[in-house]
């Protein structure tokens, strides 16, 4: 399973890139101003070498580090557990893969690159077969504000079918302890290792990161943060953007699927519980699972300095809510297990006690947008089809790595393409 996590969702710095085999594209467009954001369609036709397109469907990558890799994103899509791309091929469509020079830049310039590569497909394909557009985790989002802002633009974007795999459509959760300790973590230690240290620190505090996480923390300082505050401006002034368009595309049909239960079953990481503990000797960290109600989910100090505490107020038990799990990044390590690498790299290696790696990253109920994140109650209860702004949607029988392409998944998409 967690070859299809790391390959989807983004990248590990250090990963073996040799094992990865090239990805049998037939055409690549380059897309984008080079200004303000740019990208890479890379065109798989439904006959190999053919170089026709008729049935066209536009896949955005999702959030990560740098810029997409074909090769790596092709081969979680093909090469785990469901043959994706080729099954498409085999049902008479071609497959269209929207990558992107920064994944971490602003989804609204992103969003422009979307706009170019569908106005594109419109011109390259022969007869009048509509397009299904979409994305996995923050390509779906991406796609859904290009198809809006088209649709406000009176651009006709001849889309039928918009498709969104995993996206945090309600935000995306990330533990406010991990989010500081990566800071502190940057702020506090450099040397050859800097840019290891900057990177998950970076990565949480780019533009993209900023728009999709409900809660987000920008320095490691002492504070108390509640449910209802917390959300970034990027965020802010991106749900504003997206509502100007109309909040979603009102043309095409709107289908989705979570890697999360849609029955309430959460994924058994405890709340309130230790998630991490290093003793020092040059940083002593502990970070805790989120609990509900006022709970302390970090408390961070370096040698002869002062005791850093990250406290919430209100929030939800999220990290062992129903959802796709939070994906590989660093070394194989995912969320909680981050922070342990890092530990481990200032502290003793091997001395960090993690207790739990991974957690929730997109809830259920983002991913099929039937509910707020702030809503214990709805986060770990059966999902409601009436409340869900998708009109047709699958959830996961199990929770699941984040973007995981799996057989349960995939076919269920591939059915509802062939309706269109």
């Amino acid at each position: 399973m967690s070859k299809p996590v790391v390959s989807i969702w983004g990248t590990p710095p250090g990963s073996e890139r040799a094992t990865v085999q090239p990805a049998p594209w037939d055409t690549k467009w380059e897309l984008g101003n080079r200004v303000t954001a740019s990208g890479t369609a890379w065109v798989f036709y439904k006959t190999p070498g053919e170089k026709v397109l008729r049935r066209p469907v536009i896949l955005a990558d999702g959030f990560a580090p740098e810029g997409t890799d074909v090769d790596i994103l092709y081969d979680g899509l093909e090469n785990g557990e469901f043959p994706f791309v080729s099954t498409l091929r085999a049902a008479g469509f071609d497959v269209i893969v929207l990558g992107f020079a920064d994944r971490s830049a602003s989804i609204l310039d992103n969003a422009e690159v979307a706009i170019q590569c569908i106005m594109q497909t419109i011109a390259e394909r022969e007869g009048e077969q509509p397009l299904t557009v979409g994305g996995f985790s923050m390509g779906g989002l991406v796609t859904r504000y290009a198809l809006a802002k088209l649709e406000r633009q009176r651009m006709r974007h001849e889309t039928a079918t918009y498709l969104s795999y995993d996206t945090p459509h309600r935000g995306a959760w990330l533990p406010l302890g991990v989010q500081a300790f990566a800071h502190y973590v940057k702020d506090n230690w450099g040397g050859e290792n800097k840019p290891l240290y900057n990177l998950y620190s970076d990565l949480i505090n780019s533009p993209a990161a900023r728009q999709m996480l409900r809660w987000h923390l920008a320095t490691a300082t002492d504070t108390t943060l509640d449910v209802a505050a917390g959300q970034d401006p990027h965020r802010t002034d991106f749900l504003e953007a997206l509502e100007r368009m109309g909040d979603w595309p009102q043309v095409p049909r709107l289908i989705g699927v979570a890697n999360g239960t849609g029955t309430g079953a959460g994924n058994n990481i405890p709340a309130d519980s230790p998630a991490l503990d290093t003793p020092g000797p040059k940083v002593a960290a502990q970070l805790r699972t989120q609990g509900e109600g006022s709970k302390t989910v970090a408390q961070m100090q370096k040698l002869e300095q002062a005791q850093i505490s990250i406290n919430t107020t209100g929030f939800p038990e999220l990290d062992g809510a129903p959802g796709g799990l939070f994906p590989e990044l660093l070394g194989g390590a995912a969320n909680f297990g981050v922070a342990a690498m890092l530990a481990n790299l200032i502290n003793i290696p091997g001395q960090a006690e993690l207790a739990h790696n991974a957690s929730t990253f997109v809830p259920t109920i983002s991913a099929v947008s039937s509910a707020d994140i702030d809503n214990g109650e709805a986060l770990y209860g059966k999902i409601d089809p009436e409340q869900s702004d998708l009109h047709d949607f699958l959830c996961a029988t199990t929770n699941e790595g984040h973007t995981v392409m799996t057989r349960e998944l995939g076919e269920w998409i591939v059915g509802q393409l062939k309706r269109t």
